[in-house]
């Protein structure tokens, strides 16, 4: 209860200055926010129109640069905004593409060669006779002795024709083409007629292709793998034989021939591939050369070219 004796002791306690009541409340409101347009609440408006002037993420963008100092809430210190659309697709315009691979050879770039006629070589013209037959089959063949030098391969082929049609007594050499080590290929005897042999198979319906050289004794080229597998893709789409009938000689007779080691290119799948691939790859051009130009061509291999 408030008496004198409360009174005067009231009174007579020190006494400050009082502050204006402006001052006072200015003191007592709380500390003032930046400007509305860098920290301030966003309205529902202005939050409208930043997502539709950059998209939702562009608003958290802006929000979380301003309540946040450029950092997202909850992110960790070393995360960065992902970049605006508009950014995205000035990267894109500005990237400059990387240049294309330079285009690898396929088969189709090989898929061509030369035939050198028969007279080429110095062929003797057919003896009479033969019998015809319809191609079904690709066969393998080697001659079966070393060649050495590639200048030797045309003398070789004369010296097969006089040995078959003297001492063996058939129409023609008996192969119907040839291909040397520098994977030359030749015109033999006529593919319309069958071939011959020394053992007991029966060669109707074969495609010969003779790789000159003994390959127990010799290693086959790269070039002469290649001149071979052309000449079976050209018979198979000349006279359309199934690829998968592609076999060596020693697949149908008690002989070492083609040889070791080109038997092994097609024991392997190599050889068949080669000619698949060629075959698929679109026609196989093996033009026919005759005349002055092929033996220009056949001079310029028995002088070592």
């Amino acid at each position: 209860m408030w008496n004198a004796r409360m009174h005067r002791a009231f009174a007579a306690m020190p006494r400050k200055p009082c502050l204006p009541f402006r001052k006072l409340t200015a003191m007592n409101a709380p500390a003032p926010g930046p400007p509305d347009d860098s920290r301030g609440p966003f309205s529902r408006r202005r939050l409208l129109l930043l997502t539709g002037a950059g998209g939702l993420g562009a608003a958290v963008a802006t929000l979380s640069s301003r309540w946040f100092g450029g950092k997202s809430a909850g992110a960790p210190p070393s995360a960065t905004a992902s970049p605006s659309p508009t950014e995205s697709v000035v990267e894109t315009v500005n990237r400059v593409p990387a240049p294309p691979p330079p285009p690898q050879p396929t088969a189709a770039a090989f898929a061509s060669g030369v035939m050198l006629c028969r007279d080429s070589w110095g062929a003797k013209p057919a003896l009479p006779g033969g019998v015809t037959h319809a191609l079904n089959r690709m066969t393998l063949h080697h001659t079966g002795a070393v060649l050495g030098d590639n200048r030797n391969a045309p003398g070789r082929l004369r010296q097969h024709q006089r040995l078959h049609q003297g001492e063996r007594g058939w129409i023609d050499i008996a192969y119907h083409v040839s291909v040397d080590r520098n994977g030359n290929i030749y015109e033999l005897r006529s593919p319309q007629l069958v071939g011959d042999t020394a053992t007991e198979y029966d060669p109707t319906g074969h495609f010969l292709v003779l790789c000159e050289g003994d390959f127990d004794k010799e290693a086959v080229t790269e070039a002469q793998l290649h001149g071979a597998a052309l000449a079976f893709a050209w018979s198979a789409q000349q006279f359309n034989i199934p690829t998968y009938t592609l076999a060596g000689h020693k697949d149908f007779a008690a002989t070492s021939c083609p040889g070791t080691d080109l038997y092994a290119h097609l024991t392997s799948g190599d050889l068949k591939r080669r000619v698949e691939d060629l075959v698929e790859s679109g026609p196989v051009d093996l033009q026919k050369i005759c005349g002055a130009e092929a033996a220009e061509k056949v001079a310029a291999i028995e002088a070592g070219g």
